[in-house]
Protein backbone atom coordinates (compact mmCIF):
# COMPACT_ATOMS: atom_id res chain seq x y z
CA UNK A 1 0.00 0.00 0.00
CA UNK A 2 2.72 2.43 1.04
CA UNK A 3 4.85 1.43 -1.92
CA UNK A 4 2.04 2.16 -4.32
CA UNK A 5 1.38 5.50 -2.67
CA UNK A 6 5.01 6.53 -2.73
CA UNK A 7 5.50 5.36 -6.29
CA UNK A 8 2.45 7.38 -7.31
CA UNK A 9 4.14 10.62 -6.32
CA UNK A 10 5.43 11.64 -9.74
CA UNK A 11 7.36 14.90 -10.10
CA UNK A 12 5.02 17.78 -10.79
CA UNK A 13 5.92 20.50 -13.23
CA UNK A 14 5.67 23.94 -11.69
CA UNK A 15 2.22 25.04 -12.82
CA UNK A 16 2.71 28.80 -13.06
CA UNK A 17 5.25 30.96 -14.82
CA UNK A 18 4.43 33.94 -12.63
CA UNK A 19 2.74 34.41 -9.28
CA UNK A 20 1.88 38.00 -10.19
CA UNK A 21 -1.86 38.06 -10.94
CA UNK A 22 -2.74 41.67 -11.61
CA UNK A 23 -6.34 42.51 -10.76
CA UNK A 24 -7.02 39.02 -9.43
CA UNK A 25 -8.91 40.42 -6.46
CA UNK A 26 -11.26 42.29 -8.80
CA UNK A 27 -12.54 39.09 -10.42
CA UNK A 28 -15.61 37.18 -9.31
CA UNK A 29 -15.12 33.88 -7.48
CA UNK A 30 -15.95 31.84 -10.60
CA UNK A 31 -13.64 34.00 -12.72
CA UNK A 32 -10.79 33.41 -10.27
CA UNK A 33 -11.31 29.66 -10.53
CA UNK A 34 -11.27 29.86 -14.31
CA UNK A 35 -8.10 31.95 -14.25
CA UNK A 36 -6.27 29.53 -11.94
CA UNK A 37 -7.44 26.51 -13.93
CA UNK A 38 -6.07 28.12 -17.08
CA UNK A 39 -2.65 29.15 -15.79
CA UNK A 40 -2.05 26.15 -13.50
CA UNK A 41 -3.45 23.48 -15.81
CA UNK A 42 -5.92 22.16 -13.26
CA UNK A 43 -8.32 19.38 -14.17
CA UNK A 44 -12.11 19.89 -14.21
CA UNK A 45 -12.35 17.63 -11.15
CA UNK A 46 -9.89 19.81 -9.24
CA UNK A 47 -11.81 22.96 -10.12
CA UNK A 48 -15.04 21.22 -9.14
CA UNK A 49 -13.52 20.48 -5.72
CA UNK A 50 -13.31 24.24 -5.21
CA UNK A 51 -16.61 25.16 -6.81
CA UNK A 52 -18.47 22.71 -4.59
CA UNK A 53 -17.24 24.77 -1.63
CA UNK A 54 -14.64 22.15 -0.85
CA UNK A 55 -17.31 19.91 0.61
CA UNK A 56 -16.66 16.25 1.25
CA UNK A 57 -19.28 13.70 0.42
CA UNK A 58 -20.97 12.23 3.46
CA UNK A 59 -19.40 8.87 2.69
CA UNK A 60 -15.88 10.35 2.53
CA UNK A 61 -16.41 12.35 5.73
CA UNK A 62 -17.77 9.31 7.54
CA UNK A 63 -14.59 7.39 6.70
CA UNK A 64 -12.33 10.14 8.04
CA UNK A 65 -13.61 10.56 11.62
CA UNK A 66 -16.21 9.13 13.98
CA UNK A 67 -19.84 10.13 14.58
CA UNK A 68 -20.04 12.32 11.47
CA UNK A 69 -23.12 14.53 11.15
CA UNK A 70 -21.96 16.85 8.36
CA UNK A 71 -19.10 18.98 7.10
CA UNK A 72 -17.97 22.55 7.80
CA UNK A 73 -16.67 24.92 5.16
CA UNK A 74 -14.11 27.72 5.28
CA UNK A 75 -13.01 30.04 2.46
CA UNK A 76 -10.07 29.07 0.24
CA UNK A 77 -8.05 32.14 -0.74
CA UNK A 78 -4.95 32.31 -2.91
CA UNK A 79 -1.85 34.27 -1.93
CA UNK A 80 0.07 35.63 -4.91
CA UNK A 81 3.54 37.06 -5.64
CA UNK A 82 5.56 34.30 -3.97
CA UNK A 83 8.95 33.50 -5.48
CA UNK A 84 10.76 30.75 -3.52
CA UNK A 85 14.13 29.38 -4.65
CA UNK A 86 13.55 31.01 -8.03
CA UNK A 87 10.14 29.36 -8.62
CA UNK A 88 6.75 31.08 -8.61
CA UNK A 89 4.01 29.79 -6.32
CA UNK A 90 0.32 30.48 -5.92
CA UNK A 91 -0.47 29.48 -2.35
CA UNK A 92 -3.88 28.31 -1.06
CA UNK A 93 -4.99 29.57 2.38
CA UNK A 94 -8.00 28.15 4.25
CA UNK A 95 -9.10 30.44 7.06
CA UNK A 96 -11.81 32.82 8.23
CA UNK A 97 -9.71 35.89 9.09
CA UNK A 98 -9.63 38.83 6.65
CA UNK A 99 -6.41 40.65 5.68
CA UNK A 100 -4.15 37.60 6.05
CA UNK A 101 -4.05 36.61 2.37
CA UNK A 102 -3.65 40.24 1.28
CA UNK A 103 -0.85 40.92 3.77
CA UNK A 104 1.13 37.81 2.82
CA UNK A 105 0.78 38.59 -0.90
CA UNK A 106 1.83 42.20 -0.35
CA UNK A 107 4.96 41.32 1.60
CA UNK A 108 5.92 38.56 -0.84
CA UNK A 109 6.00 41.14 -3.63
CA UNK A 110 8.31 43.44 -1.66
CA UNK A 111 11.31 41.10 -1.76
CA UNK A 112 11.36 40.46 -5.53
CA UNK A 113 14.25 42.86 -6.15
CA UNK A 114 16.48 40.61 -4.02
CA UNK A 115 15.20 37.39 -5.55
CA UNK A 116 12.33 36.45 -3.27
CA UNK A 117 12.60 33.77 -0.58
CA UNK A 118 15.41 31.23 -0.17
CA UNK A 119 15.01 27.94 1.69
CA UNK A 120 17.43 25.62 3.50
CA UNK A 121 15.48 22.79 5.14
CA UNK A 122 16.61 19.80 7.18
CA UNK A 123 16.03 16.24 6.10
CA UNK A 124 12.57 14.96 7.15
CA UNK A 125 13.64 13.28 10.40
CA UNK A 126 11.05 12.75 13.15
CA UNK A 127 11.53 11.66 16.76
CA UNK A 128 9.81 8.68 18.35
CA UNK A 129 9.96 8.50 22.15
CA UNK A 130 10.04 5.38 24.31
CA UNK A 131 9.55 5.88 28.05
CA UNK A 132 11.23 3.38 30.40
CA UNK A 133 10.51 3.26 34.14
CA UNK A 134 11.61 1.00 36.99
CA UNK A 135 15.27 0.76 36.03
CA UNK A 136 17.47 -0.01 39.04
CA UNK A 137 20.33 1.97 37.55
CA UNK A 138 19.03 4.47 34.93
CA UNK A 139 22.55 5.44 33.89
CA UNK A 140 23.55 1.83 33.26
CA UNK A 141 20.28 1.25 31.41
CA UNK A 142 21.05 4.17 29.13
CA UNK A 143 24.51 2.75 28.48
CA UNK A 144 23.04 -0.65 27.60
CA UNK A 145 20.70 0.95 25.10
CA UNK A 146 23.50 2.82 23.40
CA UNK A 147 25.58 -0.36 23.25
CA UNK A 148 22.70 -2.03 21.39
CA UNK A 149 22.12 0.92 19.04
CA UNK A 150 22.97 -0.91 15.80
CA UNK A 151 20.68 -3.82 16.64
CA UNK A 152 17.81 -1.49 17.53
CA UNK A 153 18.22 0.52 14.32
CA UNK A 154 18.10 -2.68 12.28
CA UNK A 155 14.97 -3.82 14.12
CA UNK A 156 13.26 -0.52 13.37
CA UNK A 157 14.09 -0.72 9.68
CA UNK A 158 12.77 -4.27 9.41
CA UNK A 159 9.37 -2.81 10.30
CA UNK A 160 9.10 -0.63 7.20
CA UNK A 161 11.26 -1.91 4.31
CA UNK A 162 9.32 0.19 1.80
CA UNK A 163 10.29 3.40 3.60
CA UNK A 164 13.90 2.19 3.59
CA UNK A 165 13.63 1.39 -0.13
CA UNK A 166 12.67 5.01 -0.83
CA UNK A 167 15.65 6.37 1.11
CA UNK A 168 14.11 6.72 4.56
CA UNK A 169 14.12 4.68 7.73
CA UNK A 170 15.62 4.79 11.21
CA UNK A 171 18.80 6.83 11.26
CA UNK A 172 19.86 6.82 14.90
CA UNK A 173 19.02 5.90 18.47
CA UNK A 174 19.53 8.31 21.37
CA UNK A 175 18.88 7.90 25.09
CA UNK A 176 18.78 10.21 28.09
CA UNK A 177 17.66 10.15 31.72
CA UNK A 178 15.19 12.55 33.30
CA UNK A 179 13.92 13.14 36.83
CA UNK A 180 10.13 13.20 37.28
CA UNK A 181 7.57 13.12 40.08
CA UNK A 182 7.25 9.40 39.36
CA UNK A 183 10.98 8.90 39.79
CA UNK A 184 13.84 8.64 37.28
CA UNK A 185 13.06 7.62 33.72
CA UNK A 186 15.10 6.62 30.73
CA UNK A 187 13.85 8.16 27.48
CA UNK A 188 14.85 6.65 24.15
CA UNK A 189 14.64 8.70 20.97
CA UNK A 190 14.45 6.93 17.64
CA UNK A 191 15.29 9.24 14.74
CA UNK A 192 13.38 8.29 11.60
CA UNK A 193 13.73 9.78 8.11
CA UNK A 194 10.10 9.78 6.97
CA UNK A 195 10.72 11.00 3.40
CA UNK A 196 7.49 12.53 2.03
CA UNK A 197 5.28 11.31 4.87
CA UNK A 198 4.53 13.23 8.04
CA UNK A 199 5.67 10.06 9.73
CA UNK A 200 3.47 9.43 12.76
CA UNK A 201 2.40 5.93 11.71
CA UNK A 202 5.89 4.80 10.75
CA UNK A 203 7.51 6.23 13.88
CA UNK A 204 4.88 4.92 16.28
CA UNK A 205 5.02 1.43 14.76
CA UNK A 206 8.82 1.32 15.08
CA UNK A 207 8.65 2.47 18.70
CA UNK A 208 6.09 -0.16 19.59
CA UNK A 209 8.06 -2.88 17.78
CA UNK A 210 11.34 -2.39 19.63
CA UNK A 211 9.75 -1.75 23.05
CA UNK A 212 10.03 -5.42 24.19
CA UNK A 213 13.72 -5.52 23.16
CA UNK A 214 14.34 -2.31 25.15
CA UNK A 215 12.69 -3.82 28.22
CA UNK A 216 14.92 -6.87 27.83
CA UNK A 217 18.03 -4.71 27.53
CA UNK A 218 17.28 -2.39 30.47
CA UNK A 219 15.30 -4.57 32.86
CA UNK A 220 12.77 -1.74 33.07
CA UNK A 221 9.17 -1.35 31.94
CA UNK A 222 8.19 0.56 28.80
CA UNK A 223 5.10 2.75 29.17
CA UNK A 224 4.70 5.33 26.35
CA UNK A 225 5.80 4.69 22.74
CA UNK A 226 4.84 7.75 20.70
CA UNK A 227 6.03 10.37 18.23
CA UNK A 228 7.18 13.81 19.43
CA UNK A 229 5.88 16.87 17.63
CA UNK A 230 8.92 18.87 18.76
CA UNK A 231 10.65 17.94 15.50
CA UNK A 232 14.01 19.62 16.14
CA UNK A 233 15.67 17.50 13.45
CA UNK A 234 13.12 18.52 10.81
CA UNK A 235 13.44 22.30 10.69
CA UNK A 236 12.31 24.51 7.83
CA UNK A 237 14.44 27.60 7.21
CA UNK A 238 13.57 30.44 4.87
CA UNK A 239 15.11 33.89 4.47
CA UNK A 240 14.49 37.02 2.39
CA UNK A 241 15.93 40.51 1.91
CA UNK A 242 13.81 43.67 1.65
CA UNK A 243 15.27 46.96 0.43
CA UNK A 244 14.25 50.31 1.95
CA UNK A 245 12.58 51.22 -1.35
CA UNK A 246 10.48 48.05 -1.23
CA UNK A 247 9.52 48.65 2.37
CA UNK A 248 8.24 52.16 1.57
CA UNK A 249 4.78 52.94 0.29
CA UNK A 250 5.98 54.79 -2.80
CA UNK A 251 9.64 53.89 -3.23
CA UNK A 252 10.87 56.63 -0.89
CA UNK A 253 14.13 55.24 0.51
CA UNK A 254 14.10 57.52 3.53
CA UNK A 255 10.58 56.52 4.46
CA UNK A 256 11.45 52.87 3.85
CA UNK A 257 14.44 53.11 6.20
CA UNK A 258 12.17 54.50 8.90
CA UNK A 259 9.78 51.60 8.34
CA UNK A 260 12.66 49.13 8.69
CA UNK A 261 13.71 50.72 11.97
CA UNK A 262 10.13 50.42 13.23
CA UNK A 263 9.95 46.77 12.17
CA UNK A 264 13.20 46.03 14.03
CA UNK A 265 11.93 47.70 17.20
CA UNK A 266 8.71 45.68 16.98
CA UNK A 267 10.74 42.50 16.51
CA UNK A 268 13.04 43.29 19.43
CA UNK A 269 9.94 43.65 21.59
CA UNK A 270 8.78 40.15 20.60
CA UNK A 271 12.26 38.72 21.07
CA UNK A 272 12.43 40.01 24.64
CA UNK A 273 8.86 39.59 25.91
CA UNK A 274 6.89 36.30 25.89
CA UNK A 275 3.59 38.19 26.11
CA UNK A 276 4.35 39.93 22.82
CA UNK A 277 6.08 36.89 21.31
CA UNK A 278 2.93 34.80 21.71
CA UNK A 279 0.88 37.14 19.52
CA UNK A 280 3.86 37.70 17.22
CA UNK A 281 4.08 33.94 16.59
CA UNK A 282 0.32 33.63 16.27
CA UNK A 283 0.63 36.01 13.33
CA UNK A 284 3.21 33.70 11.77
CA UNK A 285 0.83 30.77 12.18
CA UNK A 286 -1.89 32.89 10.54
CA UNK A 287 -0.21 31.87 7.30
CA UNK A 288 1.25 28.48 8.15
CA UNK A 289 -1.87 26.87 9.63
CA UNK A 290 -4.19 27.93 6.77
CA UNK A 291 -1.84 26.34 4.24
CA UNK A 292 -1.64 23.22 6.38
CA UNK A 293 -5.44 23.02 6.47
CA UNK A 294 -5.68 23.70 2.74
CA UNK A 295 -3.30 20.83 2.00
CA UNK A 296 -4.74 18.25 4.39
CA UNK A 297 -2.00 18.47 7.04
CA UNK A 298 -2.15 17.98 10.81
CA UNK A 299 -2.07 21.66 11.70
CA UNK A 300 -2.39 20.92 15.43
CA UNK A 301 0.93 19.06 15.32
CA UNK A 302 2.51 21.91 13.38
CA UNK A 303 1.15 24.51 15.83
CA UNK A 304 2.35 22.63 18.91
CA UNK A 305 5.75 21.98 17.36
CA UNK A 306 6.21 25.63 16.43
CA UNK A 307 5.27 27.04 19.81
CA UNK A 308 7.29 24.49 21.77
CA UNK A 309 10.29 25.22 19.53
CA UNK A 310 9.89 28.91 20.36
CA UNK A 311 10.61 27.95 23.98
CA UNK A 312 13.10 25.14 23.29
CA UNK A 313 16.20 25.66 25.44
CA UNK A 314 15.34 29.36 25.89
CA UNK A 315 12.66 31.75 27.13
CA UNK A 316 9.69 31.70 24.76
CA UNK A 317 10.46 34.11 21.92
CA UNK A 318 10.13 34.90 18.24
CA UNK A 319 10.20 32.20 15.55
CA UNK A 320 11.58 34.78 13.14
CA UNK A 321 14.76 36.83 13.16
CA UNK A 322 15.07 40.33 11.70
CA UNK A 323 18.16 42.50 11.27
CA UNK A 324 19.57 45.26 9.08
CA UNK A 325 22.50 44.51 6.78
CA UNK A 326 25.40 46.82 5.91
CA UNK A 327 23.42 48.31 2.99
CA UNK A 328 20.43 49.18 5.17
CA UNK A 329 18.27 46.33 3.84
CA UNK A 330 15.93 44.42 6.11
CA UNK A 331 16.95 40.76 6.36
CA UNK A 332 14.41 38.30 7.71
CA UNK A 333 14.56 34.60 8.44
CA UNK A 334 12.37 31.94 10.02
CA UNK A 335 13.26 28.58 11.54
CA UNK A 336 10.70 26.14 12.94
CA UNK A 337 9.75 22.45 12.90
CA UNK A 338 7.70 21.54 9.85
CA UNK A 339 6.30 18.02 10.04
CA UNK A 340 4.27 17.79 6.83
CA UNK A 341 3.64 15.04 4.33
CA UNK A 342 2.11 14.22 0.98
CA UNK A 343 1.90 10.48 1.61
CA UNK A 344 -1.21 9.29 3.46
CA UNK A 345 -3.57 11.33 5.60
CA UNK A 346 -6.29 13.75 4.54
CA UNK A 347 -4.33 15.00 1.53
CA UNK A 348 -5.02 11.64 -0.11
CA UNK A 349 -8.73 11.69 0.76
CA UNK A 350 -9.99 15.26 0.51
CA UNK A 351 -10.64 16.45 -3.07
CA UNK A 352 -10.11 20.13 -2.22
CA UNK A 353 -6.78 19.32 -0.51
CA UNK A 354 -5.69 17.50 -3.66
CA UNK A 355 -6.69 20.51 -5.78
CA UNK A 356 -4.76 22.85 -3.49
CA UNK A 357 -1.61 20.72 -3.69
CA UNK A 358 -1.99 20.67 -7.48
CA UNK A 359 -2.21 24.47 -7.51
CA UNK A 360 1.04 24.64 -5.53
CA UNK A 361 2.70 22.26 -7.97
CA UNK A 362 4.66 20.48 -5.26
CA UNK A 363 5.59 16.82 -5.16
CA UNK A 364 7.53 16.56 -1.89
CA UNK A 365 7.17 17.27 1.80
CA UNK A 366 10.21 19.53 1.54
CA UNK A 367 8.44 21.60 -1.10
CA UNK A 368 5.39 22.06 1.08
CA UNK A 369 7.54 22.87 4.13
CA UNK A 370 9.41 25.69 2.41
CA UNK A 371 6.20 27.19 1.01
CA UNK A 372 4.64 27.24 4.48
CA UNK A 373 7.73 28.73 6.09
CA UNK A 374 8.00 31.44 3.42
CA UNK A 375 4.36 32.36 3.91
CA UNK A 376 4.92 32.54 7.67
CA UNK A 377 7.86 34.91 7.21
CA UNK A 378 5.86 37.12 4.83
CA UNK A 379 2.88 37.21 7.15
CA UNK A 380 5.10 38.13 10.10
CA UNK A 381 6.55 41.05 8.19
CA UNK A 382 3.08 42.18 7.17
CA UNK A 383 2.04 42.35 10.81
CA UNK A 384 5.27 44.00 11.98
CA UNK A 385 5.13 46.60 9.21
CA UNK A 386 1.52 47.45 9.97
CA UNK A 387 2.16 47.65 13.70
CA UNK A 388 5.18 49.89 13.16
CA UNK A 389 3.31 52.27 10.83
CA UNK A 390 -0.47 52.74 10.62
CA UNK A 391 -1.41 50.11 13.20
CA UNK A 392 -2.85 46.68 12.65
CA UNK A 393 -6.51 47.74 12.55
CA UNK A 394 -6.36 50.07 9.57
CA UNK A 395 -5.89 47.37 6.96
CA UNK A 396 -7.66 44.65 8.87
CA UNK A 397 -10.87 46.58 9.38
CA UNK A 398 -11.08 47.69 5.76
CA UNK A 399 -11.03 44.05 4.73
CA UNK A 400 -13.24 42.95 7.62
CA UNK A 401 -15.93 45.47 6.81
CA UNK A 402 -17.83 43.08 4.50
CA UNK A 403 -18.37 40.74 7.45
CA UNK A 404 -19.48 43.70 9.53
CA UNK A 405 -21.98 44.70 6.85
CA UNK A 406 -23.50 41.20 6.87
CA UNK A 407 -23.67 41.32 10.68
CA UNK A 408 -25.52 44.64 10.39
CA UNK A 409 -28.13 42.94 8.19
CA UNK A 410 -26.94 43.90 4.70
CA UNK A 411 -28.13 41.59 1.93
CA UNK A 412 -27.09 40.96 -1.67
CA UNK A 413 -25.59 44.03 -3.34
CA UNK A 414 -25.93 46.06 -0.14
CA UNK A 415 -22.87 44.31 1.27
CA UNK A 416 -20.44 45.63 -1.35
CA UNK A 417 -21.99 49.12 -1.39
CA UNK A 418 -21.78 49.54 2.38
CA UNK A 419 -18.26 48.09 2.43
CA UNK A 420 -17.09 50.47 -0.32
CA UNK A 421 -18.55 53.49 1.47
CA UNK A 422 -16.95 52.53 4.76
CA UNK A 423 -13.56 51.99 3.13
CA UNK A 424 -13.78 55.52 1.73
CA UNK A 425 -14.23 56.94 5.23
CA UNK A 426 -11.26 58.53 6.91
CA UNK A 427 -12.44 57.75 10.41
CA UNK A 428 -12.50 54.50 12.39
CA UNK A 429 -14.62 51.67 11.05
CA UNK A 430 -16.96 50.54 13.83
CA UNK A 431 -20.00 48.26 13.84
CA UNK A 432 -22.21 51.22 14.76
CA UNK A 433 -20.86 53.23 11.81
CA UNK A 434 -21.56 50.30 9.47
CA UNK A 435 -25.13 50.00 10.76
CA UNK A 436 -25.69 53.72 10.24
CA UNK A 437 -24.33 53.50 6.69
CA UNK A 438 -26.70 50.64 5.92
CA UNK A 439 -29.65 52.65 7.25
CA UNK A 440 -28.55 55.59 5.13
CA UNK A 441 -28.35 53.39 2.02
CA UNK A 442 -31.82 52.01 2.56
CA UNK A 443 -33.28 55.49 3.01
CA UNK A 444 -31.91 56.77 -0.31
Amino acid sequence: MLEATLAGLQPIQMPVDSSRLEGFYKLSVSERREKLAEIAGLTPAQVEAWSSSGELSEDAADRMIENVVGTYSLPIGVATNFVIDGEHYLIPFVLEEPSVVAAASNMAKRCHVKGGFTSNNDEPVMIGQIQIVGCEDPGAARGSIMAAKAELVDSCNEVDPILVKFGGGCRDIQARTIETESGPMVIVHILVDCRDAMGANAVNTMAETIAPKIEEITGGTVILRIISNLAVHRLARVSAVFTPAEMANSGDVGQGSDVIDGVLQAYHFAKADPFRATTHNKGIMNAISPIAIACGQDWRAIESGAHSFAAHERIYGSLTHWEKDSEGNLVGSIELPMAVGLVGGAVRVHPAAQANVALLGISSADGLAKVMAAAGLAQNLGALRALATVGIQAGHMKLHVRNMAVTAGAEGGEVDIVAARMRAHDGRITQKAVEEELEKLRSE
